[in-house]
């Protein structure tokens, strides 16, 4: 660490201390050239990647939004706020672990819809509907369709 008085990289730690949450660990540290003592603070830097929607713009991702849409999805029907955060924690956690800096849409979108094929399948259609931008009722039917054939598939008879 590099001393901020006279820029001498040769710094000590004096005392190390865990803050109260427990997510910050606050380091003492003494400058062997000019002697000056100063303060850091370091903490865990998790790098959530971008997202690049379909017209090609980059925006930061947003857990509240995924939260939000996935909440939607699941309006009225009988799944608890702890499964939606579960989904929503896996989710992240997926694109974190990805190693990717940059993620399509289409890929966070199945991601939701993979979620939310667990969770509720009237929550699945829905979502679906928008996310693929079903434009008749055949398209319902269809995805209905799809959901039953993957939950035959996963059901060994």
């Amino acid at each position: 660490m590099k001393c901020p008085f006279c820029s001498c990289a040769d710094t000590q730690v004096v005392d190390s201390r865990v803050s109260e949450e427990g997510d910050t660990i606050r380091r003492r540290r003494r400058c062997t050239a000019c002697d000056r003592r100063f303060t850091t603070y370091e903490r865990v830097d998790l790098m959530m990647p971008s997202i690049v929607k379909r017209n090609g713009t980059r925006v930061d991702f947003d857990p509240a939004k995924l939260h939000g849409s996935m909440a939607l999805a699941l309006r009225k029907r009988p799944v608890s706020a702890t499964a939606l955060d579960a989904a929503v924690a896996r989710i992240q956690e997926r694109l974190m672990t990805s190693g990717r800096r940059e993620v399509p849409s289409d890929h966070v979108g199945e991601l939701v819809m993979s979620e939310l094929r667990q969770l509720d399948p009237v929550a699945y259609v829905r979502f679906a509907s928008v996310y693929r931008s079903f434009e008749d009722l055949r398209e319902f039917v269809q995805a209905i369709d799809e959901f039953r054939r993957a939950d035959d598939a996963d059901d060994p008879a």
